[in-house]
């Protein structure tokens, strides 16, 4: 298993929670995208399936150790998704309350449940798995991970605990990705852009495509810093009609909208956008009122595109208001 870097206070409670058998049996791991919580979840569940814990933490060289870190434990299961937006449908739910019910066969005596990006969870599936997180099987634990707490019924979120996965500094960011085989120049070119967010600076490396959003999202920077409406338009409507990478550009680009806010402020401040270059010159264009104005149109032009509205009006629409804005 990867080393894990940050996060220490969450470590010790989890090996505080298993050394005195007082492991939680429904967790929720929240965090933005990249920031570890698949991770988390894989040591959660390394941790309850451990055959030698040392402290509460997993021996990492046991055999559960092993087939939980490469992902065939025969009482690990991962629910699978489905549908458009990737979510877990009713008779998901059911299928894996049903494999709950089956006791584990391993020295441990636990079956773990993993449920991954909850965020599209329909509110109906929710209310099934809720019957089984009121009153599960002993042996029987469940583990979330999402975005927010507010991908989840308030409901589900009163009957588990909740954990907040962090990202990392820079440096401890540097070092995981050079021990991933990435180059120093590598890891400090996806640093500049991701920061602490390891998932997302190593997707950066390896990803061509989310390369290129990086740059549009700079270029769209550089379109509201001119007030180009026809380039600012032009851009929007090049990212097609992909649901997924639409929603990553208008992520990053908002943050941009954030950090220009940000260092309208305080000129040194830590930043979390792809480029403190655009986003200081953003700081000398739009004011921090016009910052959260830009903000609000990008959070709704988020929900169209999650709403199926047709993407290249939305993302028109979008240019406009930003424009009439600043």
């Amino acid at each position: 298993m990867k080393n894990i870097y940050g996060n220490e206070y969450l470590l010790s409670t989890i090996a505080n929670m298993i050394k005195n058998g007082k492991a939680a049996q429904s967790v929720i791991f929240c965090g933005e995208k990249g920031s570890g919580k698949r991770l988390m979840a894989k040591y959660y569940t390394m941790s309850l399936m451990c055959e030698s814990p040392v402290d509460g933490r997993p021996c990492g060289k046991c055999n559960a150790c092993h087939n939980v870190d490469m992902g065939y434990h025969p009482d690990v299961i991962y629910a699978p998704t489905s549908g458009k937006l990737g979510g877990y449908s009713v008779e998901t739910a059911r299928a894996v309350i049903n494999q709950a019910y089956i006791k584990p066969n391993n020295s441990s005596g636990r079956k773990v449940c993993i449920f991954t990006d909850c965020k599209n969870t329909d509110p109906r599936t929710q209310n099934v798995l809720l019957k089984l997180i009121e009153e599960p099987p002993e042996y029987a634990y469940f583990i979330f991970t999402c975005n927010s707490r507010t991908d989840f019924l308030p409901t589900i979120i009163s009957r588990c605990v909740c954990f907040g996965v962090s990202t990392v500094t820079d440096e401890e960011a540097k070092k995981a990705l050079i021990e991933d085989d990435c180059t120093p120049e590598e890891a400090e070119s996806a640093v500049r852009c991701f920061h602490g967010n390891i998932g997302m600076c190593g997707d950066y490396i390896r990803n061509e495509e989310l390369r290129r959003q990086v740059d549009l999202t700079k270029g769209l920077a550089d379109s509201i810093i001119r007030k180009d409406e026809y380039s600012l338009n032009a851009q929007l409507f090049s990212l097609g009609s992909g649901r997924n990478d639409v929603k990553n550009v208008l992520s990053m680009l908002d943050k941009l909208i954030r950090d220009a806010a940000v260092l309208g402020r305080d000129k040194n401040a830590e930043l979390i956008g792809c480029s403190r270059e655009n986003a200081a010159a953003l700081s000398g264009r739009i004011t921090p009122y016009q910052s959260v104005r830009i903000h609000n149109k990008i959070e709704l032009a988020n929900k169209a595109v999650d709403c199926n509205v047709t993407i290249p009006l939305a993302m028109a629409a979008l240019a406009a208001e930003i424009i009439e804005i600043i």
